[in-house]
C-alpha cells in the first residue's frame, strides 16, 4: 500500500501542477482557472444544474461556486435557467462558447495523454482505463463511508 499511496501522491502532484494547467489552458486556447474548468466539466457532464448541487459535487462552499459563476457567466460561458422544478430556483447551464470552451479543453487533454502514453500497448491502455475507473468507484464510495475513530500510531 506504501508504493500505490506514493505513486498516487506523485500522479496528482504532476496532474495538479499550476505551470501544467497554464500550458494546457494556452494550447487550448482558453483563459480558465482550474476551478472554472471544473465547474465547466461538471456542467458538461449533467447540465443544467443548480449551484447548489454543483458545490456539493466538488466538494467545495456554495459561495466558492456562486463566485465562479459569476466570472463564467460574464465571460459568456454558462446562464441561468429557471429549474423546470421549482420556477424560484435557478439552473446553470452552458453556452454555446462554454460548450466550445470545454471541448478544446477535453481535446488539448486527450491530446496530451496521447504523448505521454504514445508507447503503451492498447491492452495496457485498457488495463489502465479499468483500473482507474475502479479506484475512482471505491474511493467514491469510501469517501461516503462513515468517518471512524482518529488514527493513532
Amino acid at each position: 500500500m506504501a508504493e500505490i499511496e506514493r505513486v498516487l501522491s506523485r500522479v496528482t502532484y504532476l496532474a495538479g501542477r499550476s505551470r501544467r494547467h497554464e500550458r494546457l489552458m494556452a494550447m487550448a486556447g482558453v483563459p480558465l482557472d482550474r476551478a472554472a474548468v471544473a465547474i465547466l466539466r461538471h456542467i458538461a457532464e449533467s447540465e443544467p444544474l443548480r449551484p447548489g448541487v454543483l458545490a456539493v459535487r466538488l466538494s467545495v462552499e456554495a459561495s466558492h461556486v456562486t463566485r465562479q459563476l459569476r466570472q463564467l457567466e460574464r465571460r459568456g460561458y454558462v446562464i441561468r435557467v429557471a429549474d423546470p422544478e421549482d420556477r424560484r430556483a435557478q439552473r446553470v447551464q452552458l453556452t454555446d462558447e462554454g460548450l466550445a470552451a470545454i471541448g478544446r479543453v477535453r481535446e488539448v487533454g486527450r491530446r496530451y495523454l496521447e504523448q505521454a502514453l504514445g508507447n503503451w500497448s492498447d491492452d495496457d491502455l485498457r488495463q489502465l482505463a479499468a483500473l482507474f475507473h475502479r479506484l475512482v468507484h471505491d474511493f467514491a464510495d469510501h469517501a461516503e463511508a462513515p468517518v471512524g475513530p482518529p488514527f493513532s500510531a
